[in-house]
This record gives C-alpha cells, sequence and structure tokens, in this order.
C-alpha cells in the first residue's frame, strides 16, 4: 500500500503484537503497539479503552479516509464501533478461520456485506454459509515478487513443506506421505520449515517411520531463506485441514514448484496447483508428479501491488 500510494498515510493500530507498548516505524509505516496480551479477562476492557483514545486521537489529528481490519474479530468489532459512530468508511478483511461457524464476533459486529473483504471464493462461501451474510468483495492475496532470486537452483529436494507446527496444519501426514513414497523412492528427500508445539511429536514420528534421512526438520527460517528452499524444490506440499488462502503455495508456485493441497481457494482451477480429496490421493498425485520431468516455469497467480490496488479501490482511491 506503502509502494503504490505513497500520498497516503497508512497508520497500522496492532492489538497484539510486539509484546510491548511503544510506537515506531516499519517500512516508513507509523505503528502504534498496545500489547494486548498485557490484557486478559477483565483488563481487556482498558485495552479497548486505549485503542479508542487512540483512535479519537487520530480522527483529531488526521483526515481519516477509512480503516480496514484484519480478521473479523475483536478488532473489527472496535473499528466497525469507531467507524460507525464518526461517520467513516470500515472494511473487514476476512481471511481464515474467523468465517468459521464458532466465531462469536460476528453476531456482536453485525456486519454488512457491503463492508466484509474475503479472502478466497472458499471463505466467501463459507462465511455466508455459517453466518447468513456473504462477503460483498473479494480480495485474493499477492506475491512479493522481487523477494525471489533471478538465480535458478538446482531441485534437490523432493518435496517441501512450510507452515507453523500446529494440529490444525497435519504435518503428521505430510510425514506418512513421505513414508508411503519412500516405498518405491528410497532416497526420496523431503523438508518442512517452522515451529510449534507439534515439533516434537513429528521428530518422533519421523522416527518412528525411519525416515531421519529422508525429511529434516529445518525450524523456523527467514522467509527469503524459504523461499529459496521453495526454488530447490519439485513440490510442495501443504497438508492443512482448513485455510483461508494458502501464501505460501502461491509463493511457491512463483518458485517454480508445484502444489498439492486439501484446501482449494478458489472455484477456478489455478496452474500447477492440485487439489487432493485424500490422503490416498495425496499420495498418489505427488507420486504421479515426482514422475514428470523437472521443471522450473513460474507461475504468478497475482502480484502483492495488485492486491494493494483493489484493496484501495474501495476507499476511492
Amino acid at each position: 500500500l506503502k509502494n503504490n500510494f505513497p500520498s497516503v498515510e497508512i497508520i497500522v493500530l496492532s492489538f497484539i503484537y510486539p509484546f510491548v507498548r511503544k510506537n515506531y516505524t516499519w517500512n516508513d509505516v507509523p505503528v502504534i503497539a498496545y500489547n494486548g496480551r498485557a490484557f486478559r479477562g477483565p483488563l481487556k476492557y482498558f485495552l479497548w479503552k486505549n485503542i479508542r483514545h487512540g483512535l479519537n486521537e487520530l480522527h483529531r489529528q488526521q483526515d481519516i479516509i477509512g480503516l480496514l481490519s484484519f480478521w473479523c474479530g475483536e478488532c473489527a468489532w472496535l473499528a466497525k464501533n469507531f467507524a460507525d459512530k464518526n461517520n467513516l468508511l470500515h472494511f473487514c478483511w476476512i481471511l481464515g478461520q474467523d468465517a468459521k461457524k464458532e466465531n462469536r464476533w460476528v453476531r456482536k459486529i453485525d456486519p454488512a456485506g457491503s463492508e466484509l473483504i474475503a479472502l478466497s471464493d472458499f471463505l466467501q462461501t463459507e462465511f455466508e454459509k455459517n453466518h447468513g451474510i456473504k462477503p460483498a468483495h473479494l480480495v485474493t492475496p499477492g506475491i512479493n515478487t522481487s523477494m525471489f532470486s533471478e538465480e535458478k537452483k538446482e531441485k534437490v529436494i523432493d518435496v517441501l513443506g512450510a507452515g507453523s507446527l500446529i494440529p490444525l496444519k497435519q504435518y503428521h501426514i505430510f510425514i506418512e506421505i513421505i513414508a508411503e513414497l519412500k516405498k518405491k523412492q528410497p532416497c526420496i528427500r523431503a523438508a518442512i520449515c517452522g515451529k510449534g508445539p507439534e515439533e516434537k511429536k513429528l521428530q518422533a514420528l519421523i522416527k518412528k517411520l525411519g525416515l531421519e534421512e529422508n525429511i529434516e526438520l529445518k525450524g523456523e527460517l527467514p522467509h527469503v531463506e524459504v523461499l529459496k528452499l521453495m526454488q530447490q524444490s519439485k513440490i510442495f506440499l501443504h497438508p492443512s485441514a482448513y485455510e483461508g488462502f494458502v501464501v505460501v503455495c502461491i509463493e511457491a508456485l512463483y518458485a517454480g514448484a508445484k502444489v498439492v493441497s486439501f484446501v482449494k481457494p478458489m472455484n477456478r482451477e489455478i496452474h500447477k496447483w492440485h487439489i487432493a480429496s485424500s490422503q490416498e490421493e495425496m499420495v498418489e498425485i505427488t507420486r504421479n508428479l515426482l514422475k514428470e520431468e523437472k521443471e522450473t516455469t513460474r507461475v504468478l497467480f497475482k502480484s502483492i501491488d495488485e492486491t494493494a490496488k483493489e484493496m484501495m479501490q474501495l476507499f476511492g482511491n
């Protein structure tokens, strides 16, 4: 947004992270951090009071054209209340699990479809199914192509995964699939980037299945390093049970890898992105893709510049 609309001042109000109360600048964007982790239970009232005070101060100092909330939750509730009170535009970007039926914030926010933006076709449908409101807008994610190396990389990794090591991401399925593929391809090479509470369980499963020589848990890596690994990978395997739109998958496509996942974000097909309906089908698709010739053709789903421009159009820019 900052690069494409330099004349628009963008200010970020960060509710939770970082775990410190301070004002700072990130990529020339002012950030007001409220350290929401310090306000739990009844203390939440004081967090909300601080944020409302911050919004009122900004409103006195700036000509606010609108507010954009990330996730349909606490943030959107406060932002909508403030926007309604001051006759300002407010949009909420639905990004993933906030579309689920269990999200009680939706009833509190009581949004109109016209102020809801879905990240994908899947989330647009999911939100309407669960909450009876169809998001009127669709803004899909894009990638920053300048972060990718132009140097051609040898495809030394057969299968790569990347993400938080949490139950939702189902990396035990990733490991089980590699075990199955190893039966016909003993020297298969795989890696998983990320950290999380499931790490020890996954390490134990790798050992149990005798995959110490086949799968490497690389831990948390800088984003650029993950993109380099994608460029060295033939297949990006994402066994997550639920996703709004997997940005790592479109990054992997641009890195020249083929993608296999359970979740289908868009109604239309995306070139080189394969959807499996079961673990068995995921094994079969991955096995067949590994038999194909190596290729490094990039697939650009969308650039982050396009996403920024689509978002600003909603605010009349």
